[in-house]
């Protein structure tokens, strides 16, 4: 502000402080204090599923089941167990989960076969691998004595050649066999076996990868 003089006979002379706005000057507008608001990091933990048990190799007849968790926990996911078929997925069991996000989902499989399974839940679904049905079935193998042979499927049989003969299905239906703790899939790339009483006709090298002796029990998914 600048002082104003004021003089009057005999009067001293007052200093007066004048706003600069009483002059009509318009006044800087006061600076306005800097507001930061801090946003907080908010982390959300991707949903997961976890398998904690399973079994997935059954006879026909026999119930399959899968068990686990979803994370992050919380009552009432539904949780789905989903079989693929062609190029579908159907539904075989559900459940919801408890308060700590745990499930248990089971299905009596009736039918022989192998599928690609898998648990989807809400956010997220976890492959499983395959479900594989089993019913018990007599084979036998050949092999030794028809090496350079032909093959109803095309091709001829040698000593390493993997697959089955049997006398209806489809050539290239793939077929997965167990036999104690041992287990292979091959394709059907033969007609046979022509005795009484025996579905399958196992190559040599399939014999061989399975344990399998001549003749006797195994379990296939056909």
């Amino acid at each position: 502000m600048r002082p104003l003089i004021l003089a009057a006979a005999g009067l001293a002379t007052l200093a007066v402080s004048v706003p600069a706005t009483a002059r009509g000057q318009t006044a800087a507008p006061a600076p306005q204090a800097d507001v930061t608001t801090e946003q907080a990091d908010v982390t959300t933990e991707p949903a997961q599923v976890r398998v904690t048990a399973r079994r997935l190799d059954v006879l026909a007849g026999a119930k399959a089941q899968v068990a686990g968790r979803v994370t992050p926990g919380a009552a009432g996911q539904s949780v789905v167990l989903e079989r693929k078929a062609g190029r579908r997925w159907t539904s075989l069991d559900r459940d919801r989960t408890d308060d700590a996000g745990r499930f248990e989902l089971a299905v009596r499989m009736s039918t022989p076969g192998s599928a690609a399974v898998r648990v989807r839940a809400p956010g997220v679904t976890r492959a499983l691998g395959r479900l594989d049905v089993y019913r018990r079935t007599f084979a036998s193998y050949y092999g030794p004595g028809l090496y350079g042979g032909p093959l109803a499927c095309g091709g001829r049989l040698s000593p390493g050649t993997l697959g089955v003969a049997h006398k209806t299905l489809p050539c290239g239906t793939r077929v997965t066999f167990k036999h104690g703790r041992r287990e292979v899939t091959v394709p059907v790339i033969d007609r046979g076996p022509y005795v009484g009483g025996r579905t399958w006709d196992l190559t040599a090298a399939t014999k061989r990868k399975l344990g399998f002796g001549s003749t006797g029990q195994v379990l296939s998914t056909r």
